[in-house]
């Protein structure tokens, strides 16, 4: 007998055309999951690792080309000193841990944000993995670390203004695309369906350049809850829309 999950993944793969190629993630709710629990938050962080392993090996199987991450934002910064180091230590822990499993599913794994803002031992482990799956041609998975969209966009702004200071760019030609050329995200598409969830109604300053036609997904599952049944059904809710583009729907045309 099949499970929810695997009917899911059957009705996904019956309109491969219509595949999200592009999926982005909000990972809300390790806190609330372990404050429900009587247990600390980190407790509830180490749980949602389990859960990015799972939705990780989920899009794959279904054939994502992108996932991106938001794992660490720029304001996470403002947490308990005790509760970012365990958060760092997470990620370095994590990182080697699954380096292989990386590997051996063809994962080539990106980050994007303010690296340098990380400890230096942090971005070590992080640079291997990346330098070891550069060549990796399946699912491209994007950790957005001490990631901020504002910083994003000004750190852009900066670098365009000091190449047209340099004579390298000229101010008539800087346009969507030249701009976007500059982002962290440069060389990735536009995603195509963001998810949030823990049920927040904010995309709280993740990507907002790059999310300005994005379809948005909320559900109210905390993250360590979240897996490939949870997946599945945001794709399959993402296949049944839409997408416009601010043109009019193909439905009332005639």
């Amino acid at each position: 007998m099949k499970s929810k999950a695997d009917t899911q993944k059957q009705k996904i793969l019956a309109s491969p055309e219509r595949l999200p190629v592009h999926v982005a993630i909000i990972m809300d709710g390790n806190g609330r999951w372990a404050k429900m629990r009587n247990r600390p938050r980190t407790f509830g962080h180490e749980a949602g690792v389990r859960a990015v392993k799972k939705v990780v090996r989920a899009a794959a199987e279904i054939g994502i080309k992108y996932l991106t991450l938001y794992t660490f934002s720029v304001e996470n910064w403002n947490r308990p000193r005790s509760e970012v180091s365990a958060l760092m230590s997470l990620l370095a822990r994590a990182t080697r841990s699954e380096l292989d499993e990386l590997i051996r599913n063809d994962v080539k794994l990106r980050t994007i944000g303010r690296m340098t803002g990380l400890p230096v031992s942090r971005q070590k482990v992080l640079q291997n993995a990346v330098e070891k799956t550069r060549n990796n041609q399946g699912l491209v998975l994007t950790l957005a670390l001490n990631y901020g969209g504002r910083s994003e966009i000004l750190d852009a702004v900066k670098a365009i203004s000091n190449s047209v200071r340099a004579g390298i760019i000229d101010i008539p030609d800087i346009n969507d695309e030249l701009f976007s050329d500059f982002l962290y995200t440069a060389g990735l598409p536009d995603p195509d369906l963001l998810i949030r969830t823990s049920g927040e109604m904010r995309i709280s300053n993740f990507l907002l350049w790059q999310t300005s036609y994005t379809e948005l997904y909320i559900i109210d599952t905390l993250w360590p809850d979240f897996g490939r049944e949870e997946l599945f059904e945001a794709v399959l809710s993402y296949q049944k829309r839409e997408r416009r583009f601010g043109k009019v729907s193909s439905k009332n045309i005639g």
